[in-house]
């Protein structure tokens, strides 16, 4: 007889915890676009932030009453009243109970030493704390999350006294009681065996009522989501997290990647999500990267750009008979898509993967020796600094040259740059970037001598590119360049070390990256640039050939 699934419900925290990371800081718009993004998404609970500690908090708690998310429930996050104060006349916990939202994630302390020597009460009053706290929101109509903050430190010093926090949370009237692993140094079996113990704790003290328990793990050891897998199958049914992991030093649990093993490796005991949200789990989770400033972590499971990328020629060979031989979730289930990577590591089976990607496999002319020799061509330039993995466009003109089909649209003659600076006084001067390049464009071979400025030597050698060939292709006027990335490949030579340049342009159709390596950072950018123009002009030769047909 199968049994009913166990609902588990998403508490993300991104948007309070996950600002604590280093380097992320949120403006009130930024807050607002990620909590409707994450009500679209689905997630159950949304932590909009600690009202009492700063006014942009605040004004989110006005704004987001102005428009009520669809389904999901927005918390604020406070603490217990100071010692010695009466909840009535608490300040924090005034601007806590007032802000309108309708949950309140209340923090207290349940490790004996935090509350005795960093707290600075005794373990009355911090029990204390914890009750009449609970107790004044629960009388005003709020429900109440409690957080146990230092739960499992404080459960492994002193168990009876943690599990005493728990008790009176309870009683006073929380509804969720959230096991912490604050500092994140919890091994899975601490964690499975301090949920059992929080659970029978709990239970004895709310008989005639379901009191949930709450997992929030930190990524100290790297367990975070182990941990939080664990306390479900302990008996958690919520979990606290963060979009991408994002927080406190090596962040939170990863709330999409803990929906994802709920959702497809505990063969069916959980529920968690709606049906379908997470087919857009990869476009979340690259948003709130976006919108945080911070660099995607390309081997992040299931949704990082690497997690389905295949590089091995025996992988690929694999994975183009049957995708699971190297692939634990098909990888649109979450959003993401596979990638075949061209390198030294390469076989056949990868080029002939990648020439499918782009739709050149159709191409009679492209039989097992020019396969060969493609990869012959990516593996000697590759042991230059080529990599073709991140610059598709680059791929493609490779392998029109290997075809003996491509037809420079320009020869290079030569570049220069120049960088000028003016001391006008002590602490103000001035500066031009100046680039010139000598160009041979046409049947007639038509010299070109351009001159342009910019800000910085690859900008004015963009400019005088453009401003050389524009006149002879106008198409080149719908080309912007996108996004600039310089890699140094051998760092030990110093200032003389091999860099790689990959270039993202884009046109009004598509996008593509072009790739260019060079001991000098601006002759690798000049590659780069040309490729990238030359990609264009051959794109628009090859759609002006079919239209003519």
């Amino acid at each position: 007889m199968a049994t009913t699934p166990v609902r588990i419900k998403l508490y993300d925290t991104t948007l309070r915890d996950g600002a604590q990371a280093e380097g992320v800081s949120f403006s009130l718009n930024d807050k607002l676009s990620v909590a409707y993004r994450l009500d679209d998404f689905g997630i159950d609970f949304i932590e909009g932030g600690y009202p009492a500690s700063n006014e942009k908090d605040e004004a989110f708690f006005e704004r987001v009453a102005e428009k009520s998310p669809k389904s999901a429930i927005v918390c604020a996050f406070g603490m217990t009243r100071r010692k010695g104060v009466k909840p009535t006349d608490d300040a924090g916990l005034a601007k806590l109970v007032g802000c309108g939202a309708p949950i309140v994630t209340i923090v207290g302390k349940s490790s004996a030493f935090q509350a005795t020597d960093v707290l600075c009460v005794s373990l009355e009053e911090n029990l204390a704390m914890i009750d009449e706290t609970i107790q004044y929101a629960v009388s005003l109509g709020k429900r109440v999350f409690y957080d146990a903050e230092h739960f499992f430190d404080g459960w492994k010093s002193d168990p009876e006294y943690a599990l005493e926090t728990l008790r009176v949370a309870v009683r006073a009237g929380a509804e969720v009681v959230v096991l912490c692993d604050t500092n994140g140094g919890s091994m899975p079996d601490e964690v499975s065996n301090g949920v059992t113990a929080a659970l029978q704790a709990v239970r004895a003290a709310s008989p005639d009522r379901t009191v949930e328990i709450g997992i929030h793990t930190h990524n100290d050891c790297g367990l975070a989501v182990a941990n939080s897998l664990v306390a479900v199958d302990s008996g958690a049914t919520l979990v606290q997290g963060t979009i991408n992991g994002i927080g406190e030093r090596c962040g939170n649990a990863d709330l999409l990647v803990v929906a994802a093993n709920l959702a497809f490796k505990k063969n069916g005991r959980y529920e968690v999500l709606s049906t379908g949200a997470l087919e857009r789990a990869t476009a979340l989770s690259r948003f709130m990267y976006e919108l945080a400033n911070v660099n995607p972590t390309p081997g992040q499971p299931y949704f990082g750009a690497s997690a389905f990328a295949h590089k091995g020629g025996m992988h690929v060979s694999g994975i183009n008979r049957n995708s699971n031989s190297y692939e634990h979730v098909p990888p649109e289930s979450v959003g993401n898509e596979r990638r075949v990577l061209v390198s030294e590591l390469s076989g056949k089976a990868n080029i002939v993967a990648f020439l499918k990607k782009y739709n050149l496999q159709d191409d009679k002319t492209l039989n097992q020796e020019t396969i060969a020799k493609i990869l012959d061509k990516v593996t000697c330039e590759e042991s230059q600094g080529y990599q073709y993995e991140a610059a598709d466009g680059s791929f493609k003109l490779l392998v029109s040259k290997v075809k003996g089909e491509f037809t420079p649209s320009f020869s290079r003659l030569n570049f220069q740059t120049s960088v000028v600076v003016t001391d006008v006084n002590e602490t103000l001067t001035t500066k031009a970037t100046v680039a010139t390049v000598k160009l041979r464009v046409g049947s007639q071979g038509e010299i070109l001598h351009e001159v342009a400025e910019g800000d910085g030597p690859v900008d004015a050698l963009n400019n005088a590119l453009r401003k050389a060939l524009e006149t002879i292709y106008p198409e080149l006027r719908d080309v912007k360049l996108v996004d600039y990335k310089v890699r140094v490949l051998n760092s030990d030579a110093g200032t003389a070390a091999t860099t790689r340049v990959i270039i993202e342009s884009k046109d009004g159709e598509e996008r593509w990256s072009t790739v260019g390596v060079s001991e000098n950072v601006v002759e690798a950018s000049w590659i780069a640039l040309c490729d990238s123009i030359e990609y264009k002009l051959a794109k628009s030769y090859n759609a002006k050939e079919k239209n003519a047909h």
